[in-house]
């Protein structure tokens, strides 16, 4: 039997010759991440390890992150975005089936567990009480093709809403969480209901702004990286101290409990709960395909992706070498 040490070298040597080895002359990479408990140990490899990089907070999801690794105003550009399976692989299925180039890969695998997606809407909203109420309402979105989005066409097919004839929901995209909160609260409402991740959701239900009505959890590991060019150098340099960032987040659970309370706007109790749910990939580098075809083959189940979307070796930019496994 491998000791988990000798996994974690195994798995880091293999991994390794997925990313160019060449250190000198490295780039500083512009990394978008959603500033929310899960950018912890990417926090914790610039203040530790000395990542070299400008950690661009974008508030507004993953759609967001996949908008800005594709333009060209260089103000807005990213070399590398760290979001949820989901909205990745929407957006490069979408591109790969209408024959356009996608503008960026899939590099990493960053969080293994899946991510709890509460629903909610306003506190005092007397016509929506439960899942069943949602069929047909508008549906809060942060931008089209987004996990709030992607998702809430998931629950759709769960709920077996989905039909040829008649769209689920009436899909209003709002913009970043705040704007959401407002939409289902304002008078008149925007929205019905939106789906937000379960912890930083929390928060809002115990202040009184919100109602917890359901929640449902990704099929699929939940958080990914991408980058615009899978061939540079300087992606070996982040996956090495992205690594140690996430060891460091395992090592130090009073340093993590510290950052997400004085950082974000989360309890102390809600933290430390959160971090018994999450499992963070122990090393970075790689995607598995067969994660991604299953992630597409859900999508083309909920109506978000058609025939043409293509497979996980289409879609992956860099795979997750084989793994050493414990006999």
């Amino acid at each position: 039997m491998l000791s988990r040490k000798a996994v974690q070298m195994a798995t880091s040597t293999a991994n390794t010759r997925a990313f160019s080895s060449a250190t000198s002359n490295l780039s500083k990479l512009r990394i978008g991440y959603i500033p929310e408990h899960f950018s912890t140990p990417l926090a914790f490899a610039q203040q530790h390890f000395s990542l070299s990089a400008d950690l661009i907070p974008v508030p507004t999801g993953t759609g967001d992150l996949t908008k800005r690794l594709k333009t060209s105003d260089e103000s807005q550009r990213l070399d590398v975005a760290i979001g949820l399976t989901e909205g990745f692989v929407a957006d490069l299925g979408k591109s790969r089936a209408a024959a356009q180039e996608p503008g960026y890969g899939l590099v990493g695998t960053y969080v293994e567990s899946p991510l709890r997606w509460a629903i909610s809407t306003g506190k005092e909203r007397e016509d929506v009480r439960s899942v069943e109420d949602l069929n047909g309402k508008r549906a809060g979105v942060s931008r089209i093709g987004s996990g709030s989005y992607v998702m809430a066409y998931v629950l759709a097919d769960q709920q077996k809403w989905l039909s040829a004839k008649t769209e689920p929901f009436t899909i209003v995209p709002s913009g970043a969480f705040a704007a959401l909160r407002q939409a289902v609260r304002s008078e008149p409402t925007k929205a019905d209901f939106f789906m937000w991740e379960h912890f930083t959701t929390k928060a809002y239900w115990d202040n009184g702004e919100l109602k917890r009505i359901g929640e449902i959890y990704t099929p699929w590991p939940s958080w990914m990286i991408a980058a615009r060019e899978p061939t540079d150098p300087a992606l070996q340099d982040l996956a090495e101290k992205l690594n140690a960032g996430v060891q460091y987040y395992m090592d130090n659970e009073e340093e993590a409990v510290k950052h997400i309370t004085g950082t974000m706007e989360y309890s102390e109790a809600d933290a430390r709960e959160w971090m018994k749910t999450v499992e963070f990939t122990q090393d970075v580098r790689g995607v598995d395909p067969g994660v991604v075809d299953k992630t597409v083959g859900i999508l083309k189940k909920a109506g978000v992706l058609g025939e043409k979307a293509g497979s996980g070796a289409d879609l992956v930019a860099i795979k997750r070498a084989e793994r050493a496994r414990e006999e």
